[in-house]
């Protein structure tokens, strides 16, 4: 994932932010301080401050990559749609309010980007007879039960495949996925259960026990 996004946007984007000439310049990461939170940052990227958004770019680049990576066939266009979800939170900056958590924010970004690309590739399938990928990626790994675990994923209901990487992968609370997908904080604790389930189901097989016993031994570390 390249460093393509601060550098070639930030500063004309900036430019149609009002400044605050008459508020004290504070620094954006104090080295005497905590680090500031992904909402402060982004407030004060509203706010005109440039390097905040930058600071927030460095912090999430690679998981958002990983986020679309692990949802397309493509790493360029994993890539690109890294590159799309951010310009997206940036051009949107003015009209952000610290409600929810920020990277909440980042990721429901995200979906409506990936839903638009994937409603964009059926169209051009459907009209223009390009070829559909045939499957969910699986990024290669040189451990092969991790292969086996990323291929079990992929044979998941959509919905429950979404919960589960959204809880393993990005890290998310229950009640952040409940928000992104507008679900009730019942529902993702029960889906998320019939999805793990569901892989110690797919990896049962003799030749996928140690898959299962890595997906056990990850499930315990989260």
């Amino acid at each position: 994932m390249q460093d393509a996004l601060p550098a070639s946007v930030l500063h004309s984007e900036a430019k149609s932010r009002p400044t605050m000439n008459d508020a004290p310049n504070d620094s954006v990461a104090d080295s005497s301080q905590a680090p500031p939170s992904d909402e402060k940052l982004m407030v004060d990227f509203s706010r005109g401050q440039a390097d905040a958004f930058s600071v927030l770019f460095t912090r999430y680049k690679q998981p958002v990559f990983g986020f679309f990576r692990r949802r397309v066939t493509d790493p360029a266009q994993a890539e690109e749609l890294t590159q799309e979800n951010f310009l997206a939170v940036l051009r949107a900056a003015a009209r952000y309010q610290p409600d929810a958590l920020f990277r909440t924010y980042l990721y429901a970004v995200g979906f409506k980007i990936l839903r638009d690309y994937r409603r964009k590739t059926t169209f051009r399938a459907t009209f223009l007879g390009e070829q559909l990928p045939d499957r969910e990626p699986v990024i290669e790994d040189a451990i092969e039960a991790k292969a086996l675990i990323r291929d079990a994923v992929g044979k998941l209901e959509r919905l429950d495949r979404e919960i589960l990487l959204l809880r393993e992968f990005e890290q998310l609370s229950y009640a952040e996925i409940a928000d992104l997908l507008c679900l009730p904080l019942n529902t993702v604790r029960s889906r998320l259960f019939r999805a793990r389930q569901a892989l110690y189901d797919l990896l049962a097989a003799p030749a996928s026990q140690f898959a299962t016993r890595e997906f056990a031994e990850s499930k315990e570390r989260l």
